[in-house]
């Protein structure tokens, strides 16, 4: 199983930046890659269960279901139930800490698979940097901008 594990410190409150990307179904407003998404069966972005289903901006498909849901610990896990990127028993994980010293939050975001071993290294790259710290990045200047 391959481990990608991605960390990041945003200028902005825990709650601030959990505002914006709580909501399961919210990924085209702060994450440059997705074009679009939507809940299947009009369930609500926050039922444990819920499956979304998003076009990254290159036409790839992807489906998501929550796994997990904690405001209290600002933290989000889901699966990949379909996606083009070739891997099995996807499970991810999106947490944030409050950092108390200027009103920042460490971000984390995780993921464990399975794929080819051919792609193992690809796959960890294209995760890790090309959603993970692209997403973090545009959450640093979206954040930038509110101070």
């Amino acid at each position: 199983m391959i481990q990608v594990y991605t960390s990041s410190v945003i200028d902005a409150t825990a709650d601030d930046v959990w505002s914006r990307i709580r909501d399961f179904n919210a990924l085209p407003i702060w994450h440059p890659s997705i074009a679009d998404s939507r809940i299947e069966n009009n369930q609500p972005s926050d039922r444990i269960g819920c499956v979304r289903y998003f076009h990254l901006r290159d036409g790839g498909l992807i489906r998501e279901r929550l796994l997990a849901l904690s405001d209290y610990d600002f933290t989000c896990s889901y699966s990949i139930l379909e996606s083009p990127m070739g891997v099995e028993n996807y499970v991810a994980t999106l947490k944030l800490t409050p950092v108390t010293d200027g009103g920042r939050c460490f971000a984390e975001w995780s993921a464990e698979f399975d794929c080819a071993a051919s792609r193992e290294t690809e796959l960890s790259q294209m995760i890790g940097q090309g959603v993970f710290q692209v997403g973090f990045d545009a959450l640093k200047r979206y954040f930038a901008t509110r101070r």
